[in-house]
């Protein structure tokens, strides 16, 4: 199963694999703190994507259609994480506020696309 999770939350065994997906490291916390397996920044949007969305976070649709193509166009971002999916459970950290609708959830969901 590939989970989502706010690196702000605790930690829990059933997590598995723990792996940030910020391109960014979350503000407020140290990295000797965060128990995480690896940081795959790459498979989190480009810097030009994230800064667009940021100016107006109603465009969540197009973010997500954004997003989808830059990782349609380099699926090698996403090897490690399709590893630790195939091995077991996956939890994609991520410091966004809102729970709800947030870059790793779009994430999970292309992972689980191609996982199938």
């Amino acid at each position: 199963m590939i989970y989502c999770k706010r690196v702000y939350d605790e930690a829990s065994d059933s997590d598995g694999k723990r792996v940030l997906v910020d391109r960014l490291w979350p503000r407020g916390i140290r990295k000797e703190d965060l128990r995480m397996d690896a940081w795959c920044k790459d498979a989190s949007p480009s810097t030009p994507l994230r800064q667009w969305y940021h100016q107006d976070m109603t465009q969540q649709d197009e973010f997500r259609t954004r997003y989808l193509a830059e990782l349609n166009a380099h699926p090698e971002h996403c090897h490690e994480l399709f590893d630790y999916a195939r091995q077991g459970d996956l939890t994609l950290l991520y410091a966004a506020r809102d729970p709800v609708f947030n870059h790793a959830l779009v994430l999970a969901d292309y992972l689980r696309s191609r996982l199938l």
